[in-house]
């Protein structure tokens, strides 16, 4: 049973696991002063971790075209993650893993391989990146002004903090009074939102873009599902002109799922409700929750003590 001073989370940090009120970092260490970090989100839900594993490789390859080796291994890390979750008592839960470059041995120094890389992990109450009422009549969607930054620059594959550009579209849709934004590259092609990959349906057909995009592991479940539910899905270019003729959009993210829209802009989609597509597809992905080929339960904290 966890102990009531992690009731609102727990964290790993510095290899000592702490209350997340506790959890912090030198404001010397690049993973602050630079977003020198990549980091991984898996979700819990009803005792068990989701895909698990997927989100494992995503991190250890993320770190990897980074040139980040914190000293903690896989089989270190899962644990770690385990150990968060059962000292939090979550049973529903939103959890971080972080490779930071850290702070420089030598002071001053510019050389990424001077720093201490290190790794932080930690869990707390479940979070959804589009609120649960506002998912239920459909989000407001605002397309950004600004463009995403170019893959060229930030490689979206490899999950990161820079979010300049995704912040400066949340501000505009904000000030618009929308509930959350995606934003198109320079050349007018969609790509992704803060925290969630986009998907548009036309005709029956569902379609994410190809570009700009994070390969999302809810992103990837749904294309699963479509294979499954017989629904024609594929990752190809989607102009900024496709919104405007698209039937449905969707949002998917581990913080959320598969998140109906009823807005684009200021076009309504159906009748300003999620549509057939989208809730189908919606209620498709949390009956995969019930499968155990996707599920790891939450290792107790008498079972980590035990080994």
């Amino acid at each position: 049973m966890s102990s009531s001073v992690y009731s609102d989370g727990a964290a790993y940090v510095r290899g000592q696991f702490v209350p997340i009120a506790e959890a912090t970092l030198p404001v010397t260490d690049w993973g602050f002063t630079r977003s020198d970090v990549v980091y991984d989100v898996v979700h819990v839900f009803d005792g068990c971790f989701f895909r698990l594993q997927d989100h494992l490789d995503r991190f250890e390859l993320a770190m990897a075209k980074r040139r980040l080796r914190p000293p903690e291994d896989r089989t270190t890390i899962e644990a770690i993650l385990h150990r968060c979750v059962a000292l939090s008592g979550l049973s529903d839960s939103y959890v971080a893993m972080v490779a930071s470059r850290g702070k420089p041995k030598v002071t001053g120094s510019r050389r990424p391989v001077d720093c201490e890389n290190h790794l932080i992990a930690y869990a707390v109450p479940w979070v959804d990146v589009v609120p649960k009422d506002v998912q239920e009549r459909g989000a407001h969607i605002w397309i950004a002004s600004n463009p995403r930054v170019p893959d060229a620059s930030v490689d979206p594959t490899v999950k990161n903090y820079q979010w300049n550009d995704l912040t400066s579209g949340l501000l505009e849709a904000h000030d618009a009074g929308f509930d959350t934004t995606v934003l198109c590259d320079a050349e007018g092609f969609l790509t992704e939102g803060p925290g969630f990959n986009v998907f548009v349906v036309k005709d029956g057909r569902v379609v994410t873009p190809d570009r700009g995009s994070l390969h999302g592991i809810t992103r990837q479940t749904v294309l699963d599902l479509c294979a499954e539910l017989g629904i024609e899905a594929l990752v190809a270019p989607i102009h900024r002109s496709m919104l405007d003729e698209a039937d449905e959009v969707f949002l998917t993210s581990t913080a959320g799922g598969v998140i109906p829209g009823a807005r684009i802009g200021h076009r309504i989609l159906g009748n300003d409700r999620p549509g057939p597509i989208s809730l189908r597809l919606k209620q498709a992905y949390w009956s995969k929750h019930e499968e155990s080929g996707h599920r790891t339960p939450v290792r107790p904290l008498e079972a980590e003590a035990a080994e």
